[in-house]
């Protein structure tokens, strides 16, 4: 009798949010001359892998569902189920809103406002003018949100950030405040 392959716990899986690349999921440790299939749901999910003697990565994955392993003694083609299971799924991006205002101003003068024209309670808003944050955090009002006048000439933008995931989006569009002498 050829004993069957060694049972190792399954890595990884969770939520990542929409838009990504995806989690990964693994094989805490591997033997070698045992391939590793990955399956989603009862279906078998890439080509198998064959073990190292090391934990084992599948990469990074999109699909949603159940992830199983199952290992193959590449002998005597003797199987075994791996420990468990870990599922993938996908968290929503922050739903995108236009960002509004911009424009030319007078140096010395006021400056021009630039705002948000919805936002959704939850998702938090931060203000960039190039890869600089600007203002403070603004919450989601589920209404427009105001950032106020802006003096720095340059092109703002606004990413908004779900509280509850850390899932992000830009804002659709930018605003460009240029300073006439």
């Amino acid at each position: 009798t050829q004993p069957l392959p060694k049972a190792y716990a399954i890595t990884g899986g969770g939520n990542y949010c929409a838009g990504t690349s995806g989690t990964h999921v693994g094989l805490g440790l591997s033997d070698a001359g045992v391939s590793y299939q990955l399956f989603v749901g009862g279906t078998p999910s890439g080509a198998a892998v064959a073990g190292t003697g090391s934990a084992l990565d599948f990469g990074l994955l999109t699909t949603t569902g159940s992830y199983t392993v199952v290992a193959t003694n590449t002998t005597s083609s003797c199987t075994n189920n791996m420990i468990g299971s870990v599922n993938v799924s996908i968290l929503p991006q922050p739903n995108a809103y236009a960002v509004t205002g911009g424009g030319n101003f007078c140096a010395g003068g006021a400056g021009i406002d630039v705002a948000l024209n919805g936002s959704d309670m939850g998702i938090n808003y931060q203000l960039y003018l190039g890869l600089t944050a600007m203002n403070a955090v603004m919450p989601g009002t589920n209404s427009a949100i105001d950032f106020g006048i802006q003096t720095a000439p340059g092109t703002y933008t606004i990413i908004a950030t779900d509280a509850a995931t850390g899932c992000t989006k830009y804002m659709t569009g930018s605003a460009s405040v240029i300073v006439n002498p």
